[in-house]
């Protein structure tokens, strides 16, 4: 079978642009981490959640509760509610993670979020995060809107063995 240049040039694209697409993974790094399992855990599913977890954010620069415990292996419902007069969001993440994120916060202050271990809430809304706790250890979470982090607005989960 003859090919001509052009019908291999073609291939050749389709065949790196297919690799590029599969090489993306689900998550801004690219390429998927068993079953999206990160240092803090993974997204939880709903007909998995062991219990729910209610977290009020006010404009005091507080959540409420600020100090959770979890066991290792359980799937949280967190229901967040925003009632302040401002934006404000919940992010789940290490230390590095969060601090990392807090200086793009800072240059790009209006950023949305499609992240299962965030949740950007204007005032009055609820929104909330299902998360799967898979290693002992801590999990922090605060919120990124600039200057709340600064002003305290941060909280751990502290996650126990089974």
């Amino acid at each position: 079978m003859k090919q001509t240049k052009a019908q291999t040039l073609i291939l050749l694209v389709a065949i790196a642009f297919t690799g590029v697409v599969y090489a993306g993974g689900d998550h801004a790094g690219g390429h998927q981490h068993g079953e999206n399992e990160t240092a803090i855990g993974k997204p939880g599913e709903s007909v998995n959640v062991n219990r729910t977890i209610s977290v009020v954010m006010t404009d005091n620069m507080l959540f409420t509760p600020s100090n959770i415990s979890v066991r290792r292996g359980e799937t949280v419902r967190f229901v967040i509610k925003n009632n302040g007069q401002v934006k404000h969001e919940l992010s789940l993440g290490t230390q590095k993670e969060l601090l990392e994120h807090l200086e793009l916060m800072k240059k790009f202050p209006d950023m949305e979020h499609d992240e299962p271990n965030k949740v950007t809430l204007s005032p009055g809304q609820q929104g909330e995060i299902i998360w799967q706790f898979t290693n002992a250890g801590g999990v922090n979470f605060a919120c990124l809107m600039p200057g709340h982090y600064e002003a305290g607005m941060k909280g751990l989960i502290k996650v126990g063995k089974k």
